[in-house]
């Protein structure tokens, strides 16, 4: 058996997780996360008791139950970057012997959903809608990191969407991989069901022209267009390939689902969305 080195997985002198500063015994398998620290208070106002509140930099914890459920809140920060953190400390959590540092004989599988907010590609992505992201696309190149990726991805959708797209050889390589299934069905069956770029930032990345003219001014006009057997790209946002992808590899069940905050084809947004996401948030707790 393999003993982890410290300086793979760094645990803290408290017995902690290195970023996220919680404890094995203070993680829950029903995970809801978000990407705002505020939005963790929030979601903990709804729950029943307060077991632990723990902050480090954008990673707020909160463990408490919720209508007989334990449940974990959590904060991820911006971006597939702050996802591999959190997953992997998240997943070692659960499945390493902090002691020995060795993998645990048992496994335990974690429930993830991240809650989200973005912006809609199709016109049936209205503002204010809730988008479950059935696959996901990832700009981010993450994945690819991994061994044994291929195993998980959806190599004739990526195919097909690199050369819809005309796909820059500059730009990493995009994967494909679907979301937990009966997660999906579970938490979104009465929801939009799509399919979900993660991009590697908010303004160039996702075809946005502040001041710097875009490299391919055409792009979101052709994921737009973009059609895979039945399936269309419905929205943008920054986290769902990682979450879906080192889920998967892990062996956890784990998705994301939005609210549509802003939708890029009707070009019209909606700053003042803490309404909408306060409602998904109490749906996906009372389903998860």
């Amino acid at each position: 058996m393999r003993i982890i080195p410290e300086s793979e997985l760094i645990i803290n002198s408290d017995g902690s997780a290195f970023h996220l500063h919680i404890k094995p015994g203070q993680l829950s398998d029903k995970i809801v996360m978000m990407g705002d620290p505020d939005r963790v208070t929030m979601t903990a106002s709804f729950f029943d008791e307060i077991e632990c509140d723990v902050q480090s930099r954008e990673f707020h914890t909160v463990t408490g139950m919720y209508k007989g459920k334990r449940i974990t809140a959590l904060s991820h920060g911006i971006g597939t970057d702050n996802i591999d953190i959190v997953l992997t400390e998240l997943d070692a959590l659960a499945n390493i012997d902090f002691g020995t540092r060795m993998v645990k004989e048992e496994f335990t599988q974690l429930t993830m959903i991240r809650v989200g907010t973005s912006g809609g590609m199709q016109p049936h992505c209205p503002v204010g809608s809730y988008v479950v992201s059935e696959k996901s696309i990832g700009f981010d190149g993450l994945i690819h990191y991994y061994a044994n990726s291929g195993a998980i991805r959806e190599k004739d959708f990526e195919e097909a969407f690199q050369k819809h797209v005309n796909w820059s050889p500059f730009h990493c390589s995009p994967y494909v991989v679907s979301a937990d299934e009966e997660l999906v069905d579970r938490i979104g069956h009465d929801m939009i069901r799509g399919v979900t770029i993660s991009a590697i930032g908010f303004y160039g990345p996702q075809g946005r022209h502040v001041r710097m003219p875009l490299a391919d001014p055409d792009l979101n006009a052709k994921i737009e267009s973009f059609r895979f057997e039945n399936y269309a790209i419905t929205n943008y946002e920054m986290e769902s390939s990682a979450i879906a992808g080192l889920g998967k590899l892990m062996g956890h069940k784990a998705m994301t689902v939005c609210a549509i905050i802003a939708n890029r084809v009707a070009l019209e947004s909606n700053a003042d969305y803490k309404g909408s996401t306060e409602e998904l948030i109490r749906i996906v707790l009372d389903r998860i």
